[in-house]
């Protein structure tokens, strides 16, 4: 039976990696996969899925009006694979899980399940009431604990706290933390754990 899964964790978990070793896994028995990744995610040039590990290949893309659905679908399509899941829309995420199920194809996503004020993704508030099988990847904080958060930095390296909830970035904007160091902070955000945000 096809499911829709939902692979989620902090920032620099290797999700992309993992979901391009899935890719690799199905073409490597000769079946065919779809990969998407979000079109305003540019981090490693448009329409194109990269890893930490340099690992990189170029896909297709989804924004708002991307519509999931199996007569959009190739007939011999085995799993589709879908990186920042985080940037579905709730009727998107919808859509896959019918496609899961009625449509018979595999559906696997890898996202965030929080944004940097610990907050859910519209997407990722979907996915984790209507994903199938849900298994969260890990990753650590810098003090050595499982990070399950993320937190954003400006240009200086200090944490910020505000704004809105999309700005795409990298290890220099985003950093992966435990709760106890997400906490740390005092609530205007003037505190910071030594040496963990700059």
């Amino acid at each position: 039976m096809s499911k829709l899964y939902f692979r989620y964790a902090a920032m620099n978990a290797g999700k992309s990696t993992a979901l391009l070793q899935a890719a690799h896994n199905y073409e490597e028995r000769g079946l065919q996969v779809l990969l998407f990744t979000a079109a305003h995610d540019d981090r490693t040039g448009p329409g194109v899925i990269g890893s930490r590990l340099g690992l990189q290949r170029p896909v297709a893309t989804f924004g708002p009006d991307t519509e999931f659905s199996r007569e959009h679908m190739p007939d011999d399509l085995a799993c589709l694979l879908i990186d920042e899941a985080q940037f579905l829309t709730p009727a998107q995420v919808r859509q896959l899980h019918r496609l899961a199920h009625l449509g018979r194809v595999p559906v696997i996503c890898y996202g965030l399940r929080s944004d940097f004020r610990g907050e859910a993704f519209p997407g990722s508030a979907q996915l984790l009431t209507l994903a199938d099988d849900l298994e969260e990847m890990k990753t650590i904080c810098a003090c050595a604990r499982k990070a399950s958060m993320n937190v954003r930095l400006a240009a200086d390296g200090r944490r910020v706290t505000q704004g809105e909830q999309v700005e795409i970035g990298g290890n220099d904007r985003y950093r992966a933390v435990c709760p106890a160091c997400f906490y740390s902070d005092d609530a205007a955000g003037a505190k910071q754990a030594p040496g963990l945000f700059g």
